[in-house]
């Protein structure tokens, strides 16, 4: 396999220091040019901030990247033929020399291959609205379920089926621990009506609990739901009639698999007139902070 790791991360693993990986489709699909650029720049500078080392991850030309330089993040964030990689076609996509752009899945196994145990992301994906009938459920969730490493995410995206997206994460035996809440969020929304599984308020607690599964040999990471930061929400009922037009609209255009997010993303966006973006940016910061401090604790106990 080929996997380049900049120096900088190298020498961090080596010397056990905490490290956060972060995806790269919210740079490739869940934001426009210049914003998703001007955001990446900006997670990586919170991560840093907050005493950890980031570690951007991509496959560039049939290469998995862990952690981009200046370049390369420019690159990236204008390519408009990037894959969008999951556990499916990530080694499809380094073995035809292609550029993608890794999902949740392909970032946890990317991750983990390099040996970074927490990961910083906007939401994780889940059960689709009608599922029954599609079968649509993303890869995310069995990869919690297999791979051990810490997802930090303000839940799951709102435009999913939250409540069966949390039925099938706790079939699989995945830890949803909330952040310093009772109640489990909704992306862009601090409050989804659904109670926390589990709730820990400390990120040495969550560190902690990584570290005993780990001892116990369970397979598999956690997630860990942080909700937005309030200031940036935007209210369940605001958005609610928002996402089902948007979600209303792309079945009637036939639009299917990997192609609903990203549109369901952007009619949401045009249709809160731009405040979803703001918000999207918000919490991703938010949980770049938020994952830092669990991979410093996570690094000081497993010292």
């Amino acid at each position: 396999m080929t996997m380049a790791i900049t120096a900088e991360i190298s020498d961090a693993l080596a010397a056990r220091r905490p490290v956060v990986a972060l995806e790269s489709t919210i740079i490739t699909h869940g934001m426009p040019y210049p914003q998703n650029l001007e955001t990446a720049r900006a997670v990586e500078a919170a991560i840093r901030d907050a005493g950890a080392v980031p570690a951007t991850i991509a496959v560039l030309d049939g290469t998995l990247h862990i952690g981009l330089d200046a370049p390369a993040l420019d690159a990236l964030a204008q390519r408009a033929d990037a894959w969008k990689l999951s556990r499916a076609d990530l080694a499809v996509a380094m073995a035809t020399g292609r550029t993608g752009a890794t999902t949740v899945s392909a970032t946890m196994i990317a991750a983990h291959r390099a040996g970074i145990a927490v990961f910083a992301t906007g939401g994780i994906g889940g059960v689709h609205q009608g599922a029954d009938q599609s079968f649509d459920i993303s890869a995310d969730l069995n990869e919690l379920a297999r791979t051990p490493v810490t997802v930090v995410a303000a839940g799951a995206k709102a435009i999913l089926d939250l409540p069966k997206t949390l039925e099938v994460l706790e079939t699989l035996g995945v830890p949803v621990i909330t952040y310093q809440s009772d109640e489990f969020p909704a992306f862009w929304s601090r409050r989804s009506g659904l109670p926390a599984p589990l709730r820990l308020d400390r990120p040495d607690d969550i560190a902690a609990a990584a570290l005993a599964r780990a001892e116990l040999g369970l397979p598999g990471g956690q997630l860990i739901a942080n909700p937005i930061p309030e200031a940036e929400e935007i209210p369940t009922e605001t958005l609610a009639p928002i996402i089902a037009r948007a979600q209303a609209e792309a079945e009637t255009a036939g639009i299917t698999g990997k192609s609903v997010t990203p549109f369901l993303l952007q009619r949401i966006f045009e249709l809160t007139e731009g405040r979803s973006l703001a918000a999207n940016i918000g919490l991703v910061l938010n949980n770049a902070r938020l994952a830092a401090d669990i991979a410093i604790s996570m690094a000081r106990l497993g010292n």
